[in-house]
């Protein structure tokens, strides 16, 4: 992407998201006005903005829409982007919505996560504020598609990822989730509000429940995770990194298929090192 002369707002989530497009676009000359969520931006974000003169932090709490907006036009912001997953439980019970942000819930038709952010995307560009793809500066972090990993899927993982991919886009449609966790054509989990940390974990739970049962599943777990069937790339990206292998070594999950050219991998080569360490094979799948 072409360095702008207008000001980039980050609307900033938790994880490592914020950081690295913020990096990214920094290299590309980009000044950046953060919008940090008090409830979900780790602090770390002031730090950098200590050092660099191209960063400008603004604390926001999640429910307040009308400061965001005010802040953007004070900065003289014209472009935005979201980085980073805010709970979907934050989202739809902790908050306490401004007026504004308020009535724009009022009017959902249902309580979903893109539905509302669609509704927060449309009212930024009704105040002149472009929300923009999150993998803007970020192209390079998305998955190539083929194996990724040293093992490619055993007969029994490829038979999990196939069953799982048609059930992970069922639910991506629905808007439920994107993961899903397989063992011998059986599912095992779906996720939902908890995400797929959780979710792996859970199912990783339920199966050394199982061992004790003489389960006819076997042991290892296929974790499947997709891009929903119309992806807005303006907010919520499949994304994969370091947190997610440990997770799955943990539960005992032995193979991870993704979309490739739909899902962020954080910290490629970390992930590939792991997942080689503890037998996981990864796959990005065409679609």
């Amino acid at each position: 992407m072409d360095a702008a002369s207008d000001k980039l707002g980050l609307i900033a989530g938790n994880g490592r998201f914020p950081f690295l497009l913020l990096e990214a676009a920094r290299a590309h000359g980009t000044e950046v006005v953060v919008a940090a969520i008090k409830e979900e931006t780790d602090p770390e974000m002031d730090e950098r903005a200590a050092v660099d003169d191209g960063v400008r932090v603004h604390w926001l709490s999640l429910g307040e829409l009308s400061r965001l907006i005010e802040t953007f036009h004070k900065e003289g912001v014209s472009r935005a982007v979201m980085a980073g997953q805010v709970k979907h439980r934050q989202i739809f019970s902790s908050i306490r919505p401004d007026w504004r942000l308020a009535k724009l819930l009022l009017s959902l038709r249902t309580r979903n996560t893109d539905m509302l952010l669609g509704a927060v995307a449309k009212v930024l560009g009704d105040e002149g504020i472009e929300l923009i793809s999150s993998t803007s500066y970020l192209e390079p972090l998305l998955a190539k598609p083929g194996v990724l990993t040293a093992r490619a899927p055993n007969d029994n993982e490829q038979r999990d990822i196939a069953y799982g991919r048609e059930i992970a886009r069922a639910i991506a449609g629905y808007d439920i989730g994107q993961t899903v966790v397989i063992a011998s054509q059986a599912c095992v989990a779906i996720e939902a509000m908890e995400g797929t940390d959780a979710a792996i974990e859970r199912a990783g739970a339920l199966m050394m429940t199982l061992e004790d049962e003489a389960s006819t599943l076997e042991r290892s777990l296929t974790v499947v995770k997709v891009s929903k069937p119309r992806q807005d790339l303006r907010f919520d990206v499949p994304v994969v990194g370091v947190r997610t292998i440990k997770t799955m070594a943990q539960a005992y999950a032995t193979c991870l298929a993704l979309d490739a050219g739909k899902t962020l991998i954080f910290d490629l080569d970390k992930v590939i090192e792991l997942a080689n360490q503890s037998g996981i094979a990864i796959v990005a799948v065409e679609h």
